[in-house]
């Protein structure tokens, strides 16, 4: 292995916040043109390696020698108030690492097959119609978030986890609170501790009465081939996924449908051809990339990327949204452009932790765009883009309330 000088850190702190709702900050840019592997100030004023080069992203996200362990000292944080405490419950999907990692992995996977999936499909199907519904009944202008973007996936991860609906104030303000990268730890802390409880006390219902949705087959599950339920278990994957199954896709329906409202041409090949909608939400993905630090990672020993030596205990951000706007891999890669069969993007991560809900996501999001602009084909903004209030304080990229009228 070669190591190379070592890159200075910039002596700014990286930019977490998007200045433009359709572009990366000009620093990825800059970076990307430095170099794949460069150093960069973080929030708590620690420093990191950022990876912001697609192919480079792809190389690490699928090296067995970066560890997804947040709690791990060397794990870059990005909110200005330092590393996470660890909870009372296990680890969760997102942050374990091999072997843990397969096994728990191959204890959920069968429930987001595609066949699974397509099962599910009427139901969602119905769900988006009644909400649509409930919007053209309702006044204009209409807010597209709180009318649709938000209730539809939060419905149906309700309805998959076997989670009672009328409860879903109470996870998404805790939900939106953990993603708030400006809140204090203290704040966080007690929106985890509120959470846990609510899904410690679902647990244990299930547990006494399996009924059949996701948790309850997963109870059933591991009392047939290990003896018993792992009650803590199944308390951090139901979180995991009720945050993860409602905030990323209610984010892309919103910022989608303004994407595709500011590029009436893109939208307009839809609405001529609805077999082009997955190409156009693959595309979107790509576009925006709302979760791009979820593939930051630490080195567990030294590795070398892009002829950067990485050594071990270090942090890595891989830039998944600069590897999505990277001219190397996606030709005039900040155009919207659904034709352009971007499917290696890596919105949805890559290798091991590849998001394991991306199939449901794309499903709901193709259902809600073809059925939104055949409904609704006169559907328009009814604020300026530069007025709209985008989550730059999010640790996932998305839009407060979407103003529309038709």
């Amino acid at each position: 292995m070669t190591e190379l000088a070592e890159p200075a850190t910039r002596d700014e702190t990286f930019p977490l916040a998007r200045t433009c709702p359709f572009s990366p900050p000009p620093a990825y840019e800059e970076l990307r043109e430095a170099g794949p592997v460069q150093r960069v100030g973080l929030p708590d004023g620690s420093a990191a390696w950022a990876i912001t080069r697609l192919e480079e992203v792809r190389q690490m996200l699928t090296d067995p020698r970066f560890s997804s362990d947040r709690f791990n000292p060397g794990f870059p944080i990005l909110t200005k108030d330092g590393r996470p405490q660890r909870r009372r419950f296990t680890a969760s999907l997102i942050n374990m690492d091999p072997p843990e990692h397969g096994a728990a992995r191959r204890e959920v996977v069968g429930e987001f097959t595609v066949k699974r999936m397509k099962a599910l499909q009427p139901r969602i199907q119905q769900i988006v119609d009644e909400h649509i519904d409930a919007m053209l009944a309702g006044p204009k202008p209409a807010d597209l978030v709180s009318a649709l973007s938000l209730p539809v996936p939060s419905l149906v991860i309700c309805e998959q986890l076997g989670v009672p609906y009328a409860d879903h104030d109470f996870f998404q303000s805790r939900s939106s609170t953990l993603l708030n990268r400006e809140v204090t730890q203290e704040v966080r802390v007690q929106a985890v501790e509120e959470l846990q409880n609510y899904l410690d006390g679902l647990v244990a219902a299930k547990e006494a009465d399996p009924t059949d949705n996701l948790l309850g087959r997963q109870v059933l599950k591991q009392r047939e081939e290990h003896g018993d339920a792992d009650h803590d278990s199944l308390v951090s994957l139901a979180f995991l996924l009720l945050l993860a199954g409602h905030e990323t896709t209610a984010n892309m329906i919103s910022l989608g449908t303004l994407a595709l409202l500011e590029n009436p041409d893109q939208l307009e090949i839809i609405k001529n051809d609805p077999g082009k909608t997955l190409d156009a939400v693959e595309e979107l993905l790509r576009y925006f990339t709302i979760a791009e630090f979820a593939t930051s990672r630490v080195a567990t020993e030294d590795v070398e990327i892009g002829g950067q030596l990485i050594r071990a205990g270090e942090g890595v951000l891989g830039l998944s949204y600069s590897g999505n706007r990277d001219a190397a891999a996606f030709e005039n890669p900040d155009e919207l452009d659904i034709e352009r069969g971007a499917r290696h993007h890596v919105a949805f991560g890559f290798g091991p932790h590849q998001c394991l809900g991306q199939n449901l996501a794309r499903m709901e999001l193709q259902i809600v765009f073809d059925t939104l602009f055949r409904r609704i084909p006169e559907l328009k903004l009814a604020a300026p883009v530069d007025q709209l209030p985008f989550k730059h304080d999010s640790s996932i990229f998305g839009l407060y309330c979407l103003p529309v009228t038709w």
